[in-house]
């Protein structure tokens, strides 16, 4: 369920421009765009995070392989356990795809 707060019509044009990308090449492009170099690093620690953190991984070797703080970890957590199932749903799908996932220090 999507936090009705967040909800207006400039987020659902931003969501919908989103569903609008079909390469990665689109993504990288948009994003790139639309986003600092350091909001999109963030972004995507912080689903690495979420990955990690729901394949059982420890703050310890969260830190170590992602270079996230452990704010940033327990922030991803306390989503994971009580948010709108953003990541779970994003992580359900590209576990599903058969892509191998990289962990990379960001």
């Amino acid at each position: 369920m999507v936090n009705e707060k967040l909800r207006d019509p400039l987020n659902d044009q931003l969501c919908d421009a989103m569903l609008t990308l079909q390469t990665r090449e689109e993504c990288y492009a948009f994003f790139e765009d639309i986003c600092t170099i350091s909001e999109l690093k963030a972004m995507s620690q912080r689903l690495e995070v979420a990955r990690m953190l729901r394949a059982k991984h420890t703050y310890d070797d969260i830190v170590a392989k992602t270079g996230a703080s452990t704010a940033t970890i327990s922030r991803v957590k306390r989503c994971l356990n009580y948010g709108a199932d953003g990541y779970t749903t994003v992580l359900a799908r590209l576990d599903a795809s058969g892509e191998p996932i990289v962990t990379k220090k960001a």
